[in-house]
């Protein structure tokens, strides 16, 4: 689980370099950035991103395996299958985000050159071209429609094969213990994906801009920023230092 846990903060702690300090340098200056800078930060964005949605799953698969087949889990999560459930997330990750950047290189920009976000991303991109964007409109709800797909149906799958494993253990204790390996990542999951689908899903409506960008914040800046206090809190120092720390602010 840590050789997980070490990814997904690989990952939050990359993709929130990618665009934070471009975003904050434009809060106090002129924000300009070049068409090489927009398309390279484009293509990290969609690379980390979808990087993390199948380290999510793998996480998913490995909670399974430790609660639904524990005797078999040294076997089954051996560091090789870890290192090749990697390798794919990365592989999966960049081949999502060499479609996204090579169909956006082929659309010419000849209008306005204000981009309604704080990031260079794939539907403000889309606004400002002057020629057909339908093929990238195709790839970009296929390369999403298959990464949501994938990664939804294959968490949902091991929570459900989790929780009638769970459901069948005698002892309350057990039945306890097993819920809290998985509490951290659940939550990480509902984070990432709810504020994900909610920017994607309302971007469509009248006025939803401001709506989206909000909805981006989070799950670009807020999230990466929780997902090491979600999983710290599992560990009891942790969780006594931080409860020494707030009656030391509050009281």
């Amino acid at each position: 689980m840590y050789f997980f846990l070490f990814n997904l903060a690989f990952i939050d702690l990359c993709y929130a370099c990618v665009f934070t300090p471009k975003m904050l340098h434009g809060l106090v200056s002129e924000n300009i950035i070049s068409y090489l800078g927009c398309m390279t930060q484009l293509f990290f964005f969609c690379f980390f991103i979808n990087s993390e949605c199948y380290v999510l799953v793998s996480m998913a698969y490995d909670r399974y395996v430790a609660i639904c087949n524990p005797l078999m889990y040294m076997v089954t999560m051996s560091p090789q299958v870890c290192s090749l459930l990697m390798f794919g997330s990365y592989v999966i990750g960049f081949a999502g985000a060499i479609a996204h950047t090579g169909s956006m290189l082929r659309l010419t920009f000849c209008n306005s050159n204000i981009i309604h976000h704080y990031l260079c991303e794939v539907l403000p991109l889309l606004q400002l071209s002057c020629t057909s964007t339908h093929v990238n409109e195709l790839v970009f709800f296929i390369v999403v429609g298959v990464v949501i797909s994938i990664s939804s149906i294959s968490i949902f799958i091991s929570y459900t094969l989790i929780l009638s494993n769970i459901l069948h253990i005698p002892s309350a204790e057990g039945r306890s213990k097993a819920f809290s390996t998985c509490g951290s990542h659940i939550i990480a999951v509902a984070l990432f994906f709810g504020s994900g689908a909610f920017t994607y899903l309302t971007t469509s409506f009248p006025g939803s801009m401001d709506q989206s960008k909000f909805a981006s914040v989070f799950y670009t800046n807020v999230v990466p920023m929780l997902n090491p206090l979600i999983y710290s809190l599992r560990n009891k120092d942790v969780k006594l230092a931080l409860g020494k720390t707030l009656r030391r602010v509050f009281f």
